[in-house]
């Protein structure tokens, strides 16, 4: 993984916009009763800069304003607002290759589970990021271990929010994969089904077809959804459909998806192995020309 990540957030230099204004990045605070952080009413987005420019901004936007109203709330600034504070920062902190971290939240007004009049709080954040993981070891692909937590049924959560709640158990599943040695886990459905990365979409190739999961319990991916446009107009064949992990020894190739981590090869689950192959191959280079299109 990339090393840029090693200076701490709340001590790197720079500007982010917080509730309106341009402030210094270590001024940049919240008090420790903030509903946000102990009831997780928060949501996010994060979104990749490719030489100065947000790649797809506006369904990131959208998908923000869409978590805070699955969430029961609105932003108090309109999409316009948001986007130009996105430009205006990332022209401030000299960003040219980079990640854009969006953030909304309900105040410290009211501390109860209930807390509709709690203020709307907005912050954008924006930090040099080139890479997830080393580019020159891309091709190697990625290990992953099966967690222990699952998704949960749509009917417990919203999961169609990108809201910080439904990360949690992503982040023990990526820990307990980490202690084991791997890279990232693999997430089950509540069913037993293959869904997710800890927080990235996966598809798996078999026979020169893509497989991938239905995304009925967990987040339908911005950069899954590009993924499959690129896959089809390439004329490849996409199934979406429920997959089990006793299939997984039948598939050739392995990839996850998401904006920071881009298009990705994974070279083992588990027991199981795969080998980027030429889908997986074209599918990165794909995506890599789409993000530095100009449209």
């Amino acid at each position: 993984m990339s090393t840029v990540k090693s200076i701490p957030f709340d001590r790197r230099e720079g500007t982010i916009w917080l509730d309106g204004d341009f402030v210094e990045w270590q001024s940049a605070r919240i008090h420790v009763l903030t509903h946000g952080l102990h009831y997780a009413s928060c949501i996010f987005e994060g979104e990749r800069v490719y030489a100065g420019q947000v790649f797809k901004l506006r369904e990131h936007t959208d998908r923000l304003f869409r978590s805070g109203a699955l969430m029961d709330f609105a932003l108090p600034y309109s999409k316009e607002t948001i986007e130009a504070a996105t430009a205006r920062l990332i022209e401030v902190n000299g960003i040219v290759d980079g990640y854009v971290r969006p953030a909304a939240w309900r105040g410290s007004e009211m501390m109860s589970t209930a807390a509709r009049s709690s203020r709307i709080h907005v912050a954008i954040a924006c930090w040099r990021w080139p890479n997830y993981y080393d580019p020159a070891a891309r091709f190697d692909g990625i290990t992953m271990q099966t967690a222990a937590w699952r998704r949960p049924p749509a009917t417990c959560n919203p999961h169609e929010a990108k809201a910080s709640g439904q990360y949690m158990i992503a982040t023990l599943c990526k820990h307990q994969a980490e202690s084991n040695g791997y890279q990232d886990a693999l997430m089950l459905d509540w069913q037993g089904r293959v869904a997710e990365a800890s927080s990235a979409n996966i598809f798996l190739v078999k026979g020169g077809v893509i497989h991938t999961p239905v995304p009925d319990c967990f987040l339908d991916g911005i950069t899954r959804r590009t993924v499959i446009a690129l896959a089809r107009q390439r004329g490849y064949e996409l199934i979406e459909r429920a997959i089990w992990p006793s299939e997984l020894a039948g598939f050739d190739e392995c990839f996850i998806t998401g904006t920071a981590i881009e298009v990705c090869p994974v070279r083992q689950i588990d027991e199981h192995r795969f080998t980027p192959g030429a889908i997986c191959k074209a599918l990165v280079d794909a995506y890599a020309a789409a993000v530095r299109c100009k449209s």
